[in-house]
């Protein structure tokens, strides 16, 4: 035998020891195949949201300042801006309008986001829309973008027009002119909104010219956050503020008790793994035993039968890895997921669809790889192992 490299007469062996069980090794393909690709689409699916949270997140004001009585949220009002602005280490105050609009005939909720033109945004896609879309026409009907989400809803619900009505809380119609659709870097923010002037958010959901849904605060120094809330609360005791920080611990906390399901479902998978590995590392049956005690009697050593071994286990487990994952990359970022996602996004329908991002997770790829084939290969080595240092008669008998 050629030593100290790839063999390729013990690969065909290998292959024809496959193929003389058959059945056997196909079943086990078949559910080794069926697991890496539970596994990976559990990893892709968990580094894709996690990924757009994060994002999500980061792309939020800094400092968010509600007015809240009896743990109840009410329109804050505009006139405290300028008492914010003067709190040292402040950059900048807006006041955003904007509200949450029910579709009755998908049943979902759009979110209704406020610009104005000439006044600064807290947010650089927000600078680009107001620089290259008129969103105030005092002479004609007011306008509108909608996010990719949105127009895919109104689609559904045969809404094909260039415009949509809304009603407003005395009954009456507002109608405003779609001019075009966005998408900003996160699904999870963009998708299900629609932006228009603060004039035309005020008359749908009836706020004041002096009042505002909240107001969002942007510092200079983010290591000075904290010491700016502080001085917030002083000047004003009744607010709530909620930073970019605590925005993230939500999200997290979330995400957390999500992963928790999935993390039983990843058990699960383990366990139905462990116990064919158990199987197999208990011992050979008595066709395999003899088999290794006829390869001795023709002399092949003991180091030999052990490489056989090897790439029978590694043609097994390692196909069915690639086929696993392959099938879950499709899975997930081609039919995104069904069924699976929703174990995050929950069953409601009141929130537009997202596209889960394509998340390239090297560190994915060699976790299930170590989770799943060496240890088949290890659970098919060691028993040919113990019989293999037997004498060759005495395996025979």
């Amino acid at each position: 035998m050629i030593k100290n490299r790839i063999n390729l007469h013990l690969i065909q062996y290998a292959i024809n020891s496959i193929l003389r069980q058959k059945s056997k090794n196909i079943f086990i393909h078949i559910i080794f195949v069926i697991l890496t690709f539970l596994l990976s689409s559990v990893f892709f699916i968990t580094n894709s949201i996690k990924y757009e949270l994060n994002t999500t997140v980061d792309s939020l004001p800094q400092i968010i300042v509600q007015n809240v009585k009896a743990g109840k949220i009410y329109d804050i009002n505009t006139n405290m801006i300028n008492n914010i602005l003067e709190i040292n280490g402040v950059n900048d105050v807006n006041a955003r309008v904007w509200g949450y609009y029910y579709f009755n005939k998908l049943d979902v909720y759009f979110t209704l986001m406020g610009l104005d033109t000439y006044e600064n945004q807290y947010k650089q896609n927000f600078t680009h829309i107001v620089n290259n879309y008129d969103l105030e026409k005092p002479l004609g009907n007011q306008t509108m973008l909608v996010g990719i989400g949105v127009k895919k809803a109104l689609s559904k619900a045969y809404y094909m027009g260039n415009y949509f009505n809304f009603i407003k809380p005395n009954g009456t119609i507002k109608k405003l002119d779609i001019i075009g659709t966005f998408k900003n870097s996160t699904q999870l923010e963009s998708n299900d909104m629609i932006i228009m002037s603060k004039e035309s958010i005020r008359d749908i959901f009836d706020i004041g010219i002096n009042q505002a849904t909240d107001i969002v605060v942007s510092v200079k120094n983010p290591e000075e956050i904290g010491t700016i809330v502080e001085k917030i609360k002083l000047k004003f005791p009744n607010v709530n503020i909620i930073t970019n920080e605590d925005l993230k611990i939500s999200y997290q906390n979330i995400f957390n008790y999500k992963s928790g399901i999935f993390l039983t479902l990843f058990i699960i998978c383990l366990f139905t793994f462990f116990i064919i590995i158990y199987d197999k590392a208990s011992g050979l049956n008595s066709e395999e035993k003899k088999e290794i005690g006829i390869l001795k009697a023709i002399g092949w050593t003991t180091d030999d039968i052990l490489k056989e071994k090897f790439y029978e286990g590694f043609i097994i487990s390692f196909f069915a890895y690639i086929i696993g994952t392959i099938l879950a990359f499709i899975f997930v970022y081609f039919f995104q997921a069904p069924l699976l996602r929703d174990i995050f996004e929950g069953y409601s329908t009141l929130k537009a669809s997202f596209e889960l991002p394509f998340i390239l997770d090297f560190q994915t790829l060699f976790l299930v790889f170590f989770l799943s084939v060496p240890i088949y290969i290890s659970a098919t080595i060691i028993p040919s192992w113990r019989i293999s240092t037997l004498e060759a008669d005495e395996v025979i008998r």
